[in-house]
């Protein structure tokens, strides 16, 4: 399991991880498609799993806040980060949670890079003390 960089300010650990396996599909899907990222909005069509595009196909903003960068790219592949971003209104109520992408077998959204291989992204989540260190 790797832990993405911290990002947010005043905290020290953490707040989002990546299985393994995660890890190795998110390589290969980079050599398809690219540098990704992820989005996790709590919306409709698959609102609890994280959505995998690539790098900028999907613009944040304000309303969105950045909880960590991913060091996953395929061996001798460019070191673009892989962002995990989440709408600001899904972190209110996420706050105290530390959260791990992991892979199973399924298909998620059609929206999500990893649609056809026949697996999904999902969230993995545990409670943490406070807000201001995730880990």
């Amino acid at each position: 399991m790797i832990e993405a960089s911290v990002v947010l300010d005043d905290e020290t650990t953490s707040r989002v991880a990546m299985t393994d396996s995660a890890v190795t599909l998110l390589r290969t899907l980079w050599e398809r498609h690219g540098p990704l990222m992820f989005h996790q909005s709590g919306g409709c069509c698959d609102g609890s799993s994280p959505m995998c595009y690539p790098a900028g196909e999907l613009l944040t903003s304000d309303a969105d806040v950045l909880l960590g960068r991913f060091d996953v790219a395929p061996d001798g592949g460019p070191a673009q980060p892989v962002d995990f971003w989440m709408s600001r209104e899904q972190f209110a109520l996420w706050r105290h949670t530390h959260l791990t992408v992991d892979v199973v077998p399924g298909r998620g959204s059609g929206f999500s890079v990893e649609a056809p291989e026949g697996v999904r992204f999902l969230i993995r989540s545990r409670l943490v003390d406070d807000g201001t260190d995730a880990g």
